[in-house]
């Protein structure tokens, strides 16, 4: 199902580039970042527990209600819409953001930060076509429940948490400092 998604290699990642004598406020727009990236794993964490524990067939939906209740996504996507529609728009915004205004400005910034810059664009599209197969697996799980569909949902989800949590700590390690160093936010 997801072999025709060009995953893309970890060790061909462009080198983080060192910022050296960064001052507390330079640090605070990439502790910001990783701030926001946290709640996306404390999020994906939570529901990954949670998938596992329904195909042991150990949860009930009201435990699912219970346990996502007090999750700040969860609460977000009550308000606003569906929970994985709604999961994969804050995604995709945060995403847009980063490459049509982040991005740009720190790929000005020299030729290492363009690289990672390019690296962490093409990244996003991954992480994309991974949200449009979690929707439309998901959707398959809800028309019809069972083994396959269910199965298919969870291998998807699984390459997604994997591609946005080394994603994210790669964002934050390669472009956090910079933020603040050239004053990008």
């Amino acid at each position: 199902m997801l072999l025709d998604i060009g995953f893309l290699d970890d060790a061909t990642r462009p080198p983080p580039q060192k910022l050296e004598g960064l001052t507390e406020a330079q640090r605070a727009p990439g502790l910001h970042l990783k701030q926001i990236h946290d709640h996306l794993r404390h999020n994906m964490q939570t529901l990954g527990a949670l998938i596992e524990r329904a195909n042991a067939g150990t949860v009930t939906p009201a435990d699912v209600a219970a346990e996502t209740g007090d999750l700040a996504m969860i609460a977000n996507y009550r308000r606003f819409g569906n929970l994985c529609g709604q999961y994969c728009q804050v995604v995709n915004t945060h995403h847009s953001i980063e490459d049509h205004h982040l991005f740009p400005v720190l790929a000005q910034q020299g030729e290492a930060f363009r690289k990672i810059a390019e690296r962490l664009q093409a990244e996003h599209v991954v992480v994309h076509e991974l949200l449009v197969r979690l929707v439309d697996a998901l959707n398959a799980l809800a028309r019809e429940p069972g083994p396959s569909n269910f199965a298919d949902a969870r291998t998807v989800y699984e390459a997604l948490e994997g591609v946005l949590l080394s994603h994210l700590g790669y964002e934050e390690e390669a472009m956090g400092d910079a933020l603040g160093y050239f004053d990008i936010m």
